[in-house]
């Protein structure tokens, strides 16, 4: 098996703006299979606009983006499609309110997968009682928590079983006792083996769980590397003074 083969998405020289903003400068971003890719920076440094982007959310002005070897920025690709393979997890957890836990959770496993409704419901539950969520699986979103919230979101996410999870700041929402139970989630994920980009502002775990950290600054990927090495001896002075802010003295 060549490296190669073990690439699950590689975006090269994106460029995004919204009007005369740019948001996104020549950034690039290879993520193999089993890799935690954590980005790290500033609000507004760009990164889920990335996020956005890698998932078909938003159209990039420039560059290219290949999914599963296949390129996927090409305008007369169907976005729906793509995501088909792609979970996206947002920091609003976007639970539909009307519809259950489970319906939330069953409801693109059987119109985008074509799953019938028994085995999405069996899918659903299991995942939902791995995660501490079984009693809920009849409860309306409103109704939990909003750690319990962010947790079903994952759930639904990982029901279709995606080769690759976009997690955009999950935890930012959060009331601080509320934070460590989903990222506790998020860490079993990865010592599963699932591949994984992140948004984050938890340096710590970032550094515990990420195989690779990238620092975004002013919508361009200024460092990247392995967490000891960004966060114990970064090469840039922007990194350098980004984490100086953020970390504790």
């Amino acid at each position: 098996m060549t490296r190669r083969s073990n690439v699950v998405l590689e975006a090269r020289n994106l460029r995004k703006s919204y009007g005369d903003r740019v948001v996104l400068d020549d950034v690039s971003l290879r993520v193999e299979a089993g890799d935690v890719v954590c980005l790290i920076g500033s609000s507004g440094s760009g990164k889920s606009t990335l996020l956005r982007c890698l998932d078909l959310l938003e159209e990039i002005d420039d560059g290219v983006i290949e999914f599963g070897g296949r390129e996927v920025s090409d305008p007369l690709v169907d976005p729906r499609e793509v995501r088909r393979d792609i979970g996206m997890v947002f920091q609003a957890y976007n639970l539909f309110p009307h519809r259950t836990v489970l319906a939330n959770c069953t409801l693109a496993p059987r119109a985008v997968h074509g799953l019938s409704k028994a085995d999405a419901e069996r899918r659903a539950r299991d995942l939902l009682m791995r995660f501490g969520l079984g009693e809920y699986a009849d409860q309306h979103p409103d109704r939990l928590s909003g750690g319990q919230q962010q947790r079903v979101a994952l759930v639904r996410a990982l029901c279709t079983e995606p080769r690759l999870l976009l997690l955009d700041e999950i935890t930012a929402a959060l009331d601080p006792e509320l934070v460590g139970e989903v990222l506790g989630i998020v860490r079993g994920l990865a010592e599963a083996g699932t591949t994984m980009v992140i948004a984050t502002h938890e340096m710590s775990f970032a550094r515990d769980v990420a195989t690779r950290v990238c620092f975004l600054d002013g919508g361009r990927l200024l460092e990247e590397g392995p967490p000891e090495q960004v966060f114990a001896a970064p090469r840039e002075q922007r990194t350098r003074d980004f984490l100086r802010r953020v970390l504790p003295a």
